[in-house]
């Protein structure tokens, strides 16, 4: 039952999920989150940071690791199979008319236009959000900190992004190792 209600929920969020990974992860948040209780706000930010980081599709990577929290390698699978079964049956009937028929949608790039407004909001919103659940919520969040700081000097000066991975690294190293021997 709960793979079920798994593969069903991110079915609906793969169903939905136009604009790519960022744009999706309020609707993620909305049924992980606050409807179904399966991660708190701040396990979820971990597992956004967490897809960000590894090869793929953010959303998928989401779906990934959360139907791994919730039902293991097999959970993982289902929620990640959730995902993209519509996209993978769009995809599949949509190359068969453009490609086989040799047919135009314009009614397709219609709705497209539309879409790309609501898209852009959406990762606006997910921006605003993340914002306020990682920064605003805990003004001592070090790592939250030196992003701001390596985000600021990205903007203002032109520096090698990877020195300045480098070196958000080795100061987060350092303040853990810190914060962990003497403070705590």
């Amino acid at each position: 039952m709960m793979f079920l209600k798994l593969y069903l929920t991110f079915l609906k969020i793969g169903t939905f999920a136009f604009g790519g990974g960022y744009a999706t992860i309020p609707l993620i948040r909305k049924f992980v989150v606050e409807e179904n209780g399966w991660l708190t706000m701040s396990e979820f930010i971990d597992v956004v940071s967490i897809s960000q980081m590894t090869p793929g599709p953010i959303a998928i990577n989401c779906a990934t690791f959360v139907g791994q929290k919730i039902g293991g390698i097999l959970g993982s699978i289902v929620a990640t199979t959730g995902f993209i079964t519509t996209q993978s049956t769009l995809m599949l009937l949509l190359g068969y008319f453009l490609f086989k028929k040799r047919k135009t949608f314009k009614g397709l790039n219609y709705m497209l236009i539309g879409i790309k407004a609501c898209v852009v909001s959406l990762i606006f919103i997910t921006a605003l959000s993340l914002i306020q659940s990682s920064i605003l919520s805990n003004p001592l969040n070090i790592s939250a900190m030196i992003t701001f700081v390596i985000g600021l000097i990205l903007y203002l000066r032109k520096v090698s992004l990877y020195k300045l991975l480098l070196i958000g690294g080795v100061v987060g190293l350092i303040i853990n190792i810190v914060l962990n021997n003497f403070l705590y």
